[in-house]
């Protein structure tokens, strides 16, 4: 009682919202995957996993295709709790015309990317009336859509596999108006997160400019400030047995699920303690002006280097346009490596 007593309704169910998003997608996960070899392997039921995996194989296109997004999910309830816990806001400074199909490009990573989630997966931040006509997609990896039931609860929220089919079916089999959401600096850049550090991979990863100008699709930079500062990163000391620990624990965990494991920590069930939850500090991600791109099937590398440099030359004028109002000073700047 002395736990709910801290707290009033509101952070109470602000709290349970983050709790609910990263834990539930693991549980399900992995009780979905127990449960089917459990049923059919111990019990006379197995004929219900054989159905559901029949299904899984039925249905195997329908996330590289659009999936089956949910208007009534995205507007649950529970994002509004979700947005106002940190809170995460999302800024339009171009207007995104719905004639043409779009790569949003999100920087940084960070630990979870709860601003990209939110801003682009849910409608608690209002991208349908800020960007009337825009479909956003948000992508990540592609794995979990092999996972029944948890896949299907992506999906409705517009979440679909980053892999290059399901991207091209939305940029050049869909219509137009779509926005796939891409974070560029994917997983390993988790492990540069590190609060008041904005630090990004950008300067070999050339794979969504060159299917920019393979499909035609506009490019445009986005920037979440504040996602780096909401958790910490502990990083041992090199030489030491915990860094090693720490290094091949992620090495492993990277080649089995092409995650990266980080020793982060935030805050706890009250604002004095730590613990797993993220800090309530805000995130505000601004889109920035879309890059035209000319459609090219077979860009050489001189072309793919060209448009890439434009992108970050872009990226980098929106972060300096936006940094002071978004909590960064006026001297800090952009590291692209």
């Amino acid at each position: 009682m002395a736990f709910f007593s801290q707290l009033n309704l509101q952070e109470s169910l602000q709290t349970l919202s983050v709790l609910h998003w990263i834990p539930f997608c693991v549980s399900v996960g992995c009780a979905v995957v127990i449960l089917l070899f459990y049923i059919l392997v111990f019990t006379k039921f197995w004929m219900l996993s054989v159905l559901t995996l029949a299904w899984l194989a039925y249905d195997w296109n329908t996330h590289n295709q659009g999936g089956r997004r949910s208007a009534w999910v995205r507007k649950w309830t529970i994002w509004k709790y979700f947005q106002n816990y940190f809170p995460i806001k999302l800024m339009k400074t171009h207007d995104l015309s719905p004639k043409h199909n779009y790569i949003i490009a999100n920087h940084p990573h960070g630990i979870l990317s709860f601003g990209v989630f939110i801003n682009f997966s849910t409608e608690a931040t209002g991208f349908a009336q800020i960007f009337p006509g825009i479909t956003p997609s948000l992508r990540t990896l592609s794995w979990i859509f092999w996972i029944p039931i948890l896949r299907d609860y992506l999906m409705s929220m517009g979440i679909g596999p980053v892999s290059k089919w399901a991207l091209k079916y939305l940029l050049t089999q869909n219509g137009s108006g779509n926005a796939v959401v891409i974070v560029v600096g994917g997983a390993a850049e988790a492990l540069l997160s590190k609060p008041g550090v904005p630090t990004i991979y950008l300067k070999h990863r050339k794979g969504f400019v060159k299917l920019a100008l393979k499909t035609g699709a506009h490019l445009v930079p986005c920037f979440s400030f504040g996602e780096n500062e909401v958790y910490n990163q502990k990083v041992f000391p090199e030489g030491t047995w915990l860094r090693f620990f720490q290094k091949t624990f992620q090495n492993t965990f990277k080649k089995i699920l092409k995650l990266n494991f980080c020793t982060i920590y935030g805050r706890g069930f009250t604002q004095e303690s730590w613990g797993i939850l993220p800090f309530n500090r805000p995130i505000t991600t601004v889109v920035g002006e879309p890059l035209p791109i000319p459609m090219i099937k077979k860009p050489d590398k001189k072309t793919v280097d060209k448009y890439h440099t434009l992108y970050i030359n872009a990226l980098h004028k929106l972060f300096d346009q936006y940094k002071v109002q978004c909590g960064f000073s006026e001297t800090q700047e952009l590291r692209v490596i």
